[in-house]
């Protein structure tokens, strides 16, 4: 123990600079790394390992002290890294998701009440008759946060929401049927896009390609997906990685259109009230 309180002291009594600097850098690595996992650990609402971790440190300085163990701190700082990577490969889909979204492009434009209400409507009734007439179907509601690469291997279409040429897009046979559409803001960005289809033995046998891509792409990506089943005709919205309402009803979709759609211009208004203020 004498020796360890000897080493502490001798670095508050040392005369050179480098010694200093190089104690103050691997304090500064371990806070960041220290900081970095609690904020994935919570974000992720993971926090009772926590405690744990604290435990885990408390038992190693014990070990430490106590013994005639003689560990730099390299080793200190190497054992700090080593948790930190594994609760980062733990949570590594989950830290993807939340930097796609962050790296998005910015808020679309300002639209009006009235035209949101009618695009909201036009998506409701496209996706009614798409499931009447067992025409498969999957949408993605993105905030321009997809991974890279998921619109260049589909067509841009730009064009405007309506359920005429929702419908269109997904006729059986028609050249962009078998793809993603995705809507982005009040447009219809683009259509055939593939997405990497979630592979898992829990997943019921009777999802097909298209609920197994849509669950892909909202695990990567903060996006809502709604699909519609070519075989049954069900409706089914997707988020997180998870099916949170099958057998959606017209309801469960304007609730998930308006989610989408009022959170952004919420936002969008807050944004420019701040700015006004600012001025």
């Amino acid at each position: 123990m004498s020796e360890h309180f000897e080493s502490f002291k001798a670095i508050f009594t040392s005369s050179s600079w480098s010694d200093w600097l190089a104690y103050a850098v691997e304090f500064i690595v371990i806070l960041v790394v220290f900081w970095a996992v609690f904020r994935v650990l919570l974000t992720n609402k993971a926090g009772r390992f926590i405690p744990l971790i604290f435990v885990f440190i408390l038992v190693f300085g014990f070990v430490v002290s106590f013994t005639d163990t003689n560990v730099s701190g390299e080793v200190i700082l190497m054992v700090v890294l080593l948790v930190a990577m594994v609760v980062f490969i733990m949570y590594s889909t989950e830290i993807k998701r939340s930097m796609l979204d962050r790296a998005r492009k910015g808020s679309s434009p300002s639209i009006s009440g009235t035209h949101i209400e009618h695009i909201m409507d036009e998506i409701v009734r496209a996706v009614q008759d798409m499931s009447k007439n067992n025409i498969g179907a999957f949408i993605v509601l993105s905030d321009n946060n997809l991974p890279e690469g998921t619109i260049e291997s589909g067509t841009v279409v730009d064009a405007e929401i309506n359920a005429p040429v929702i419908e269109a897009i997904f006729f059986p046979k028609a050249p962009l049927h078998d793809g993603a559409m995705v809507i982005q803001g009040t447009r219809i960005h683009a259509a055939g896009c593939f997405v990497p289809i979630m592979q898992s033995e829990k997943l019921p046998q009777d999802l097909g390609s298209r609920h197994r891509a849509a669950l892909g792409i909202t695990m990567v990506a903060n996006v809502t997906a709604i699909v519609v089943s070519e075989e049954t005709g069900i409706i089914s919205l997707m988020k997180g990685g998870d099916i949170y309402k099958r057998f959606a009803t017209s309801a469960d979709i304007k609730n998930a259109l308006s989610t989408y759609y009022w959170s952004d211009l919420t936002a969008e208004k807050n944004d420019k009230k701040g700015r006004k203020e600012e001025k």
